[in-house]
């Protein structure tokens, strides 16, 4: 009760002040609002300031050079490296690095890569083909080190073996052979290097094409490469060796660069001739027949008044018609070895191998003799030998009478006199 009684005092004591408390309230509302809204706007829209046109244009103020010098100075200071412009030294760090990344995740990844090989794969289209271009090279460095390994264990066993022989030999013996192994090799590169000379002179030429690098991968490359080193040993060791020419040889291309890398130094001393120029600048065109697979002519003789020309390439990607088509634009006669007329042919291509061509044309060329030149023929692409024609047999026996080759008129040739 005495609480309600205060309160109803209170109001009955302030009632006739309200007329002039409520517009005094009502002002003073009035005035905090606007200025809380002033103070909110003022915080979300920031002030604009617009310079003068004078201060802009005052290069005094602006000093940009000094600036940008003063950026660059501090950038160095800090030991930030400035950007690089130059794309291609970008592009072969972020190769390393990926390499390096994949070395660590423990991926096929060879120990040591040139430039030649980063430009390599810098150049494949995806990273699945660099994986596989990283673990080709993987595996040719495995079994290069493995090849290395063989020989010193090799070489070991052979220091061994001349140790004890020199335990058990005299002074005598030593004073006969060592000499006597010196001089044989000598004498038989002297020899090889002497029938290179007469072959360059008045050998038969042989022609490897070398314009089809375009059609091959860095990997088939050097497979032809390797198969042509063969060919150029085959044909040294040889009794009458060709003369072989290099034509179409790109200078600083991609076959050069390959042959001199493998040969060094050996390269300029090689009794061949390596030329840009093309076989038929270097010899009439009627003289010449282009050895390809795909050619509908099979090869009856050996002829050694022609010039053969064999492409240089190895077809992986089985490409079929290149050297045809080449052969048919140059206006060419083609021919391809009787393969499916001596043997009864089982799996595989009919394309051989460099190597393989250069052993059955010298085979060819000594003896006449198909089924001796087909030895060289891979045994697992055939089953066996067919039954040989009495033509060929014919010829082979002819010549096995004959007492030699000179025994004919000086300035005709076996096949000529032999061959109706």
């Amino acid at each position: 009760m005495t609480i309600f009684l205060k309160m109803s005092v209170g109001v009955t004591f302030l009632r006739p002040f309200s007329r002039f408390l409520v517009p005094f309230t009502l002002h003073r509302k009035t005035n905090l609002y606007s200025t809380v809204l002033q103070r909110c706007m003022s915080s979300k829209i920031p002030a604009v300031s617009y310079p003068d046109k004078e201060s802009i244009s005052s290069p005094e103020q602006l000093e940009l050079d000094g600036w940008k010098t003063t950026m660059k100075s501090s950038v160095q200071e800090e030991g930030v490296p400035p950007v690089s412009s130059n794309k291609d030294e970008d592009t072969q760090a972020a190769t390393r690095e990926l390499i390096e990344m994949w070395r660590l995740l423990g991926k096929e990844v060879p120990e040591n890569i040139t430039e030649e090989q980063l430009k390599a794969i810098m150049e494949c289209a995806s990273k699945s083909s660099k994986k596989k271009y990283l673990k080709f090279l993987y595996i040719k460095e495995k079994l290069k080190k493995a090849k290395q390994i063989k020989k010193e264990r090799k070489a070991a066993a052979k220091e061994e073996a001349k140790q004890a022989m020199l335990l058990e030999t005299t002074e005598e013996d030593k004073q006969q052979n060592f000499p006597f192994l010196r001089v044989w090799d000598r004498r038989i590169n002297t020899a090889m290097n002497w029938k290179g000379a007469q072959a360059m002179q008045f050998g038969q030429p042989l022609v490897f094409d070398m314009d089809f690098d375009n059609y091959m991968k860095p990997k088939e490359l050097q497979n032809a490469v390797s198969q042509l080193l063969e060919s150029e040993g085959w044909n040294r060791r040889n009794v009458d060796p060709f003369h072989i020419y290099f034509c179409n040889l790109k200078i600083d291309g991609a076959y050069q660069r390959e042959l001199v890398k493998r040969y060094g130094e050996k390269w300029d001393k090689l009794l061949l001739t390596a030329t840009e120029k093309s076989h038929v600048d270097l010899f009439p065109k009627d003289n010449i027949i282009y050895l390809t697979s795909d050619s509908p002519n099979v090869m009856t003789t050996f002829k050694h008044d022609r010039i053969y020309v064999i492409g240089s390439f190895v077809d992986k990607n089985m490409q079929p018609g290149i050297s045809l088509a080449k052969a048919k634009r140059l206006k060419l006669a083609t021919e391809c070895l009787p393969l499916d007329k001596y043997l009864q042919w089982d799996v595989g291509t009919k394309n051989l191998t460099l190597d393989q061509m250069m052993r059955i044309l010298l085979c060819l060329k000594n003896t006449g003799n198909w089924e001796e030149a087909l030895k060289f023929v891979p045994k697992r692409k055939h089953t066996g030998y067919l039954e040989i024609s009495q033509h060929s047999q014919a010829f082979v026996n002819r010549l096995k009478k004959a007492k030699s080759f000179n025994s004919f008129p000086k300035g005709s040739y076996v096949h000529k006199e032999k061959v109706a």
